[in-house]
């Protein structure tokens, strides 16, 4: 077992800073499903942390580590690498999975999210998680945006974060326009919009390769970036709630897209 001052044990522990990972190049994946995925995604995992409880219970993922890449730590250094109340024990040390905005789109991707001043990790973990699930290619952050490597959102995204392509540091201007040179319908979110999200789907806009654009959780997408995108479209809202939050309006178009894919995709 590795003593609690042990120097990879004390490198770890500045992963849990913004500036730690970004000097690294590395995060921490924390809970059984985020080090299972992170270890399906190969060259992602550089080391694993267990206390001897949590090697025992989730013997099956550790399976998959590499031979000699897992080191037993006690209850207390796990605690010091979590940024939970109750700690699960199992911690993977994982390289940055950031991949330029270049090779990103070079993918030809048909369903990306472009995520401008998203300050909420929770929320840019579940957008992720639902990215995911919707058969996204990628979620793109802008440099103002979250941190997407924050260990709320790494758990939040309940290990989609290693499914998809992750560019962050963005200008959303740029992003945008080199979303529409690669032939990406850019999509703008505002709940000002005259267009709704039902007339698109009946339009068959969704049918395409499609961009959505999602600003911050109380301003949303400010007036440069909404005239930089093709169209801007609002969720619609049929009860008396004011609006809905920004994981829950970004599920909503996601899927509208996926959908309408699954229907009717273009060619």
């Amino acid at each position: 077992m590795l003593s609690d001052s042990n120097a990879r044990l004390a490198a770890a522990r500045g992963l849990t800073s913004p500036r730690g990972r970004r000097e690294a190049g590395r995060f921490l994946a924390e809970g059984a499903q985020s080090v299972r995925e992170a270890l399906g995604r190969p060259g992602t995992v550089l080391e694993v942390f267990a206390t001897a409880s949590a090697a025992q219970r989730y013997a099956d993922v550790l399976a998959h580590a590499e031979p000699g890449s897992v080191a037993l730590i006690s209850d207390r250094a796990a605690a010091s690498l979590s940024e939970t109340v109750h700690p699960q024990g199992l911690i993977a040390v994982c390289s940055s999975l950031d991949v330029s905005l270049a090779d990103a789109l070079g993918r030809t991707p048909r369903l990306v999210v472009i995520l401008v001043e998203a300050n909420d990790p929770g929320n840019a973990g579940a957008i992720l998680r639902t990215a995911d699930a919707a058969g996204a290619d990628a979620v793109l952050f802008s440099a103002d945006s979250v941190d997407p490597y924050n260990g709320k959102a790494v758990r939040a995204a309940a290990g989609s974060l290693f499914h998809l392509d992750v560019v962050t540091g963005l200008d959303p201007a740029a992003a945008i326009a080199e979303c529409r040179a690669a032939g990406l319908l850019t999509l703008a979110t505002t709940g000002a919009a005259s267009l709704d999200l039902d007339e698109l789907t009946d339009q068959g806009t969704l049918r395409g390769r499609t961009a959505w654009i999602f600003g911050n959780e109380a301003r949303g997408l400010p007036a440069e970036l909404l005239q930089a995108a093709e169209r801007s479209v609002r969720v619609p809202v049929h009860g008396r709630a004011e609006s809905l939050n920004l994981a829950a309006a970004a599920a909503v178009c996601l899927y509208a897209s996926a959908r309408a894919n699954r229907l009717q995709p273009l060619s």
